[in-house]
């Protein structure tokens, strides 16, 4: 099940793509009062309604009537959800943590970080290029984990089953914010101001949910700028897998429906190609022949981010907000 948010009139609406339409979930209920218009006002409300809500969507999506199917290419679609926590897992793959500068805890432990909602932006919502904040932004396409089921102190051998769902997050860095130098040559990060900044996370274009996705550690992840391949590697090359970052989160928080894991990029980042801040062109895992970048995110550039099973995150980086950019969602 591929569950968006659209924007109809302003208005944030549940949707569920079936090949190439948009159900609108209330749309489709059969009765303005049908119980289940409870699970169907957002996508955290049908997070949090479980099992219950998916048997109830997988009702409504085999009834919908042809006036609650929308045409896929004519909606508007929006971040699939404001998560009200986004927790992040740097240096999280092997290769990249071969291109980039060491910092003490590379490789040892997750590096935990945290991004809010308020870095949140939906597929073809445009990437702010802001020079007052940073002239080295990057890319970062990786895995999103959407919890469903709240627990804490989760088991590894139980982590998957508080997962709803999966999407795609572009984890957009300002590398001269985050790598800072000290007098001896080593290296050590600031995550708060490289990571954490209006349109810092495009997010979509859906969530698909854990059934349809099986292992999240067999999935293939690829970036491309302006058509070019800069990242590709599985998701099996993740130091820590999804299951491992569950329970590692869930050791400082209560993890809650509608959180979201992000669990690291791979190697091909731009940072790479950046000696100043201690890259070193790696090439990736040798699965695909990648593109070295020749610099830093510009305006104009049009990233994809793509995971298999779950589809293309496109957004392209200029000066200014888009329209749609100003648009915020409720959750």
């Amino acid at each position: 099940m591929k569950v968006v948010t659209y924007r109809q009139g302003g208005e944030a609406r549940l949707g569920f793509v079936v090949g190439s339409a948009v159900i609108d979930a209330l749309g489709a209920l059969p009765r303005a009062d049908a119980p289940e218009r409870v699970f169907f006002a957002s996508a955290l409300a049908f997070i949090r309604a479980g099992a219950a809500g998916r048997r109830a969507a997988g009702r409504l999506i085999a009834d919908a009537p042809a006036a609650a199917r929308l045409p896929l290419a004519s909606v508007q679609l929006a971040a699939p959800l404001m998560p009200s926590t986004i927790l992040c897992s740097g240096s999280n793959y092997h290769d990249h943590n071969k291109e980039k500068a060491a910092a003490p805890i590379s490789g040892k432990e997750p590096e935990f970080f945290v991004k809010t909602s308020d870095c949140v932006i939906g597929p073809d919502e445009t990437i702010v290029y802001d020079e007052v904040l940073t002239r080295k932004l990057d890319a970062e396409t990786e895995l999103a984990i959407v919890i469903g089921e709240p627990g804490r102190h989760i088991p590894v051998e139980r982590a998957l089953d508080h997962v709803f769902g999966y999407t795609i997050v572009n984890d957009v860095t300002a590398r001269d914010r985050q790598v800072r130098k000290k007098p001896d040559g080593s290296h050590w990060y600031e995550l708060g101001r490289g990571k954490v900044f209006d349109t810092a996370a495009p997010t979509g274009p859906w969530i698909v949910t854990a059934d349809e996705i099986g292992d999240p550690q067999n999935l293939r992840l690829r970036t491309r700028i302006n058509g070019e391949l800069r990242q590709s590697a599985s998701t099996g090359n993740m130091i820590w897998s999804c299951a491992e970052l569950i329970h590692f989160f869930s050791i400082n928080l209560t993890l809650r429906p509608g959180m979201m894991i992000i669990t690291g990029t791979p190697g091909g980042t731009a940072w790479s190609v950046d000696p100043e801040l201690g890259g070193k062109w790696v090439g990736g895992d040798g699965s695909e022949t990648l593109v070295a970048a020749k610099g830093y995110l510009r305006p104009g550039d049009v990233i994809e981010c793509e995971l298999e099973k779950i589809g293309v995150l496109r957004n392209r980086v200029d000066v200014e907000h888009g329209a749609a950019s100003t648009a915020r969602l409720e959750s």
